[in-house]
């Protein structure tokens, strides 16, 4: 299968996901570059983060496809090869520290050394000594380790659903630096929001989706 432009990464085509008798998104069509951060707003209950889910192979569409860098999710591979999630409210070994949980996730692909993973833990705010259990952390502390394991093994593909939930003034300011780094880096990130005024910060493009459609911000 081609691409209809040399620089499509994602596309959603007729893309429809219905739980019951609950339609969660109603035939969604989107093109999404690559090397650009696609925003999607929506309050709670809107299907932003079963878009995301979709996207990312953790369900799979009532009807139509999607494709990620030239392959059907669910036909061609399971997933796409390489993406980093951070869906909802992130969950860790409650008795593990940060630093151990990521390295223990890390051993799943061993992709990055444990450098990288202390580089990674620093990026986002967090100490890489801490010694204090996940089970201890804030809820801000928790979500800048979910932010971690989302981009610790630099995928190509981001997914970040509401990434600033919990955080404060400081930590979203971070997470603006952060999505413009991985921006110049060339990864293709896709970010959901119901902030405008953080998705207008770091986003090339903004959808909003409502009632699981999706239409131009």
């Amino acid at each position: 299968m081609k691409r209809e432009r040399s620089n499509l990464y994602v596309l959603c085509e007729n893309v429809s996901k219905k739980i019951k008798n609950n339609i969660i998104l109603d035939n969604i069509n989107l093109s999404l570059e690559q090397g650009m951060v696609h925003g999607f707003r929506g309050y709670n209950g809107s299907g932003k983060t079963m878009l995301l889910r979709a996207i990312g192979g953790l369900i799979k569409p009532s009807k139509g496809r999607i494709v990620v860098d030239n392959k059907i999710i669910g036909e061609d591979m399971p997933f796409p090869e390489s993406v980093g999630i951070l869906i909802e409210y992130p969950s860790f070994i409650p008795n593990y520290t940060g630093y151990k949980n990521l390295l223990f996730l890390a051993k799943i692909n061993n992709k990055v050394n444990e450098d990288k993973i202390k580089e990674t833990i620093r990026l986002v705010g967090l100490d890489p000594d801490d010694k204090r259990k996940y089970k201890k952390y804030s809820l801000g502390m928790k979500q800048r380790l979910g932010i971690a394991q989302a981009i610790m093994e630099e995928p190509s593909l981001l997914l970040l659903d509401e990434p600033t939930n919990a955080l404060d003034e400081d930590g979203i300011e971070l997470m603006v630096q952060i999505i413009r780094r991985l921006k110049s880096e060339g990864k293709t990130i896709i970010v959901t929001s119901h902030d405008r005024d953080f998705l207008e910060r770091v986003t090339d493009n903004t959808y909003i989706i409502s009632k699981g459609m999706v239409t131009n911000g």
